[in-house]
């Protein structure tokens, strides 16, 4: 009995050893949001969702008319899981504003227009 107990606790240490070393803190995961001195619109979703799709085309336009002031990027689930864990992404599409720290200021569930973009990014005064 005793080295069955011993046995269980040893592989309970041995595995939560092994997911502490494995876990990526949130400032070393894959494409961490990094303090680049511009406030940044992180666009998740996924290559299948119409609704994703439909915010790609936004985020490309405002790229070629407000890149110079906000960091755009689009994140999909299939290419950085780890982005979409470490901002804890429950439904997608999901925007995410992140002031010029990199810190989280305002997040939006579902799709958006163009216009409503815009006017969050000017509330936020990520661009004039």
């Amino acid at each position: 009995m005793k080295l069955l107990r011993g046995t269980f606790i040893g592989l309970f240490c041995l595995a939560v050893g092994f997911l502490e070393v494995w876990q990526p803190l949130p400032a070393q995961a894959q494409g961490a949001a990094q303090a680049t001195g511009k406030p940044a619109l992180y666009e998740f979703g996924a290559g299948y969702c119409a609704s994703c799709k439909d915010m790609e085309k936004i985020m490309a336009e405002l790229k070629t008319t407000h890149s110079d002031q906000v960091e755009l990027r689009l994140v999909y689930v299939d290419k950085e899981k780890p982005l979409f864990d470490q901002y804890k992404i429950m439904l997608i599409p999901t925007q995410v504003f992140l002031d010029t720290q990199g810190k989280e200021v305002d997040r939006h569930i579902g799709p958006l227009t163009k216009e409503e973009v815009l006017k969050k990014l000017k509330e936020l005064k990520f661009i004039r």
